[in-house]
């Protein structure tokens, strides 16, 4: 698949198997997640955590149904993987580094024919419990910014029509 092919056929999944991902397809993610472009080069103001744990990935999906003030959502969707990227810089340099962590890290699961989803909403509501942050371990002054649910779904990546004009652009010459 090319890029171009990846980036017309991603989608958000929200559904998966509970197959555990292969050590193989992690260090491919990962691999592809280190590979972004970061502003300045400051790889080292990044933090990639991946959380395979079943009772934590639990104790986050609650976390997240009560941020979102509805119990019965389940906002990590049972991805049987969360790949968590932290900052210590939580502006937005910070974020773009994040998200572009993320995004190949996402073109790559539809690539390799993974479900991945961009998980944010989630994550700030992680941000607000401090005894369940503190549960991931992160190195000191990093915070938890976004993430990508992961892993095996029966879900079909497929090519679409994308209209050119859904999002508003304008030349400056």
């Amino acid at each position: 698949m090319t890029v171009k092919e990846a980036i017309n056929v991603r989608k958000s999944v929200r559904s998966y198997t509970q197959e555990a991902l292969t050590e193989d397809e992690l260090k491919t993610l990962l691999a592809a997640g280190v590979s972004a472009p970061v502003g300045m080069a400051k790889y080292e103001n990044l933090h990639i955590s991946v959380i395979r744990n079943k009772e934590l990935l639990n104790e986050l999906d609650k976390n997240a149904a009560e941020f979102f003030g509805d119990s019965s959502m389940h906002p990590l969707y049972g991805a049987p993987a969360l790949i968590l990227v932290s900052s210590s810089e939580t502006n937005d340099v910070g974020s773009a580094n994040v998200a572009m962590v993320l995004s190949s890290m996402a073109l790559t699961a539809v690539d390799m024919g993974l479900g991945q989803v961009y998980i944010y909403g989630a994550i700030a509501g992680l941000r607000k419990n401090a005894a369940l942050t503190a549960k991931l371990g992160l190195p000191e002054g990093f915070t938890p910014m976004a993430g990508l649910a992961v892993g095996k779904s029966d879900d079909v990546y497929e090519s679409r029509d994308i209209p050119a004009d859904r999002i508003n652009i304008s030349y400056i010459d």
